[in-house]
């Protein structure tokens, strides 16, 4: 298909889709007044569910009302609402019933969250959100082929939920409400990328591969090898999700065409629309798989909770663009405030209009899937405030602070992106944790405390550095330490003080491990596929103590 072709199917679509496209253009110049207008959604349909009784949402009139009435939670603070749905009431966190629930890591005192579903978060919140990117980069592009080709999705897989279950019912309350119960044979839990595709259009199939029964498959190992088979036949020109699980697919897919490039499979190959993790440290590995100046990489902030932001530039670098009029009502915690804020000061929580930039923030959602002042354990730094846009500095609990060092996931995320561009090296992926400084054999006071350190466990693409290949060099693994550890100073000024000549801190280790290690790790933990993601950084070595059982295993 040509060019002209695709242009005028692109008119065509963006006439039809032009709705989503002024949502575009209101997130860039009237996000506040948008803000104010979905916190008044929320507060009306709060009040007709059992939280919103509860907490007297009929008394809230302004943002000051619901901060006091509504306590900053996390999941273990409504699990009990939620296993309350799932167990056949309706209208207790939003006032919709739940048939799906997006299923996604655990937390301190379960396996799993069980994030509720509900229409307006499904269709107004994930599927509206992907709908503007889309959209918004077809307008940016008018020569993409998206609209008439096909679009790979490697999705995760969905079940019927095991506490859904039972006739229906009825209870009542202590106020002489009545919530309906029902039973759970068409109540579903999985993966949120699941979630989506059990739920997506007849029309949207059209331009989709592979079929949804394969891309439901719960088996990763045997998903790959069907969209193998399936995928490689159709004319593919965009795909998403996390990059590590597509860059296993992607490696599967070249193992089982015989080809050196994926353009020698998908030759109109021209997006990736990626999110959960960093981009960056596989960033040149994607451009070696796909050599083409015309690819395209936008990167989305799509979890389980909402969909909260979107790449609106091409050219990528600026942030993404906050999603303000889908259902979501935000309130930013300064991660410097982040304890106070814990313990009930609502004074240092700020709504969007008084973030500013440079500061990580502790994100805070109150959505129309029923999560009330909710706090996912992201953190997010505001690059613009005209128009609101932001990156993933990290995680509440995703850092290293074992030596008052600070660092932070996007700290971690630059400087190894920084070092694989300096030493021309492929990682596929890595973690990291301390190791705590210790007391040694020594009788003398001097050195009898032993500094700690930082331990990577990575895995290398490169002989020298794979401890499997009959090249490995522990001296080029030594060097790329060096290069780690200089460029983590570079970018982390509290990990520098602590590197200094008498310190607290030792130069970091690397831990080197055989292409398949992680794979075979997320394997054993059952967190193949979908948005399960590597652990990047963390407080302890339990993680890389179970990558080195692996890697002896053999």
């Amino acid at each position: 298909m040509g060019k002209q072709t695709a242009r005028i199917i692109n008119k065509a679509v963006l006439a039809w889709g032009r709705g989503f496209l002024k949502e575009v253009e209101q997130s860039l110049t009237k996000a506040p007044e948008l803000q104010q207008k979905v916190f008044g959604k929320l507060m009306e349909g709060g009040r007709q569910t059992i939280f919103g009784r509860e907490r007297d949402f009929d008394s809230i009139h302004s943002l000051s009302d619901f901060q006091k009435r509504v306590k900053l939670s996390k999941y273990d603070d409504i699990a009990p609402y939620i296993t309350r749905i799932r167990q056949g009431e309706d209208y207790v966190l939003w006032n919709q019933k739940v048939r799906w629930f997006a299923k996604s890591s655990g937390t301190s005192s379960d396996k799993s969250k069980f994030i509720p579903i509900t229409k307006d978060s499904l269709y107004g919140t994930h599927f509206k959100g992907m709908k503007m990117m889309l959209f918004n980069y077809v307008h940016l592009n008018p020569d993409s082929r998206i609209f008439s080709s096909y679009a790979l999705t490697l999705g995760g897989s969905v079940a019927p939920d095991v506490l859904a279950g039972g006739v229906e019912a009825k209870s009542v309350h202590a106020d002489n409400t009545v919530s309906r119960h029902r039973g759970g044979s068409n109540v579903f839990d999985g993966d949120l990328s699941a979630v989506m595709l059990s739920n997506s259009p007849a029309a949207v199939e059209l331009l989709r591969t592979p079929s949804k029964k394969t891309a439901l498959v719960a088996d990763f190992k045997t998903k790959v090898d069907l969209i193998c088979k399936e995928s490689t036949r159709k004319n593919v020109s965009n795909f998403s999700g996390v990059p590590s699980w597509n860059l296993v697919l992607m490696n599967k897919v070249l193992e089982y065409t015989g080809k050196s490039n994926l353009l020698e499979v998908w030759p109109q190959m021209e997006l990736f629309m990626h999110g959960g993790i960093s981009f960056e440290p596989y960033r040149e590995i994607y451009r070696k798989l796909i050599p083409s100046d015309n690819m395209h990489y936008l990167e989305n902030y799509n979890a389980s909770e909402g969909y909260f932001a979107f790449q609106d530039t091409l050219e990528g670098g600026n942030g993404m663009l906050l999603t303000v009029n889908n259902g979501i009502f935000y309130e930013f915690i300064p991660f410097s405030k982040f304890n106070d804020a814990l313990e009930g000061d609502n004074s240092c929580i700020v709504p969007l209009e008084g973030v500013q930039t440079g500061i990580d923030y502790a994100i805070v959602i109150s959505t129309v899937g029923g999560l009330w002042r909710y706090m996912p354990e992201d953190l997010v730094r505001f690059t613009s405030t005209n128009p609101y846009r932001l990156i993933v500095t990290g995680r509440t609990k995703m850092f290293i602070n074992a030596f008052g060092e600070e660092l932070m996931i996007n700290n971690a995320e630059q400087a190894i992106a920084a070092a694989s561009a300096k030493c021309g090296l492929q990682i596929t992926d890595y973690t990291a944790a301390p190791q705590f400084m210790s007391v040694g054999e020594s009788a003398s006071p001097k050195s009898a405390l032993v500094q700690g350190f930082h331990l990577w466990a990575i895995e290398f693409k490169d002989p020298l550095r794979n401890p499997d290949s009959p090249d490995f060099s522990q001296k080029a693994v030594d060097e790329f330490a060096d290069v780690l550890d200089q460029e983590i100073q570079k970018v982390n000024s509290d990990y520098e003080a602590k590197r200094s000549p008498g310190s607290t801190m030792q130069r970091l280790r690397i831990l080197p491990l055989a292409p398949g290690t992680f794979y075979k790790w997320m394997e054993s933990r059952g967190k193949t596929g979908g948005q399960n993601k590597v652990p990047r950084l963390w407080k302890d070595q339990k993680y890389i103590e179970q990558l080195k059982a692996i890697r002896d295993k053999g």
